[in-house]
């Protein structure tokens, strides 16, 4: 199907340890809906291939400045979907970005100024924090337990070491202050109690809900993708009478 011009674009940004790979099955359920998507790559899981200048690890302020890098190529208004992790780097980001009119927490860390992903879970922040943190050895279950076998198999495999500085590296802006913002609580999740999701929830002027396990990305694309367009089609004005 075609993608309505007068509809805002979605932006997916995906948690620790993933990549852009992740929201495929969302986004090919969101272009039957006529929802045009785009989905970042971030390097604190996804280093450029033939990069080795950093002048320190790849952080979270280094994801942030993907996500500006890709809202700044889109034209219209953007809503942007943060997974888990990706809530962070995408507070930051959206806090000077003109053309983005919602952000939508799923599973994510809506964290506020002076916040870390660490400090929020209470989390010692280690003493060397230049490594990588490798995936959950038991991904399977935390990560991926309501999805189809063959699918998580497929998503464990594609998993990557994530930088530890990613999850210290403190917000210097939250940019849900200023802009509209959703959070989806997943009722099942078993790598972000439900319980803090409720607590992060409350920075959100709305809340919604999934019965899913941490990723319903891929275990329910097309529940999620339909919630997403709820919720941006809530984001358009209102048409005058």
């Amino acid at each position: 199907m075609n993608a309505d011009i007068d509809r805002p674009t979605f932006l997916l940004v995906h948690g620790a340890w993933h990549g852009a790979w992740c929201w495929d099955p969302v986004r090919t359920e969101l272009d039957a809906g006529g929802w045009r998507s785009h989905a970042v790559d971030l390097p604190s899981a996804n280093p450029p291939a033939g990069r080795h200048d950093y002048a320190r690890p790849v952080g979270m302020l280094d994801d942030a400045d993907a996500v500006r890098d890709s809202l700044r190529r889109i034209d219209g208004p953007v809503v942007v979907i943060a997974h888990s992790y990706g809530g962070v780097p995408t507070t930051e980001a959206i806090a000077d970005a003109s053309n983005v009119v919602r952000a939508v927490y799923l599973a994510g860390f809506q964290l506020d100024a002076g916040e870390s992903m660490f400090t929020f879970l209470g989390t010692p922040v280690p003493d060397d924090g230049t490594g990588h943190a490798p995936p959950y050895e038991d991904a399977r279950r935390i990560l991926f337990d309501d999805v189809p076998e063959a699918d998580a198999d497929r998503a464990v495999a594609r998993l990557r070491p994530q930088s530890v500085r990613s999850f210290t590296e403190r917000v210097t802006t939250a940019g849900w202050r200023t802009i509209p913002s959703s959070y989806v609580v997943c009722d099942r999740d078993q790598a972000l109690e439900p319980s803090r999701q409720r607590e992060l929830a409350t920075r959100a002027d709305s809340v919604h809900r999934l019965p899913s396990s941490h990723s319903p990305f891929l275990s329910m694309p097309r529940q999620l993708a339909a919630l997403l367009g709820r919720i941006a089609i809530s984001t358009l004005p209102t048409p005058r009478r």
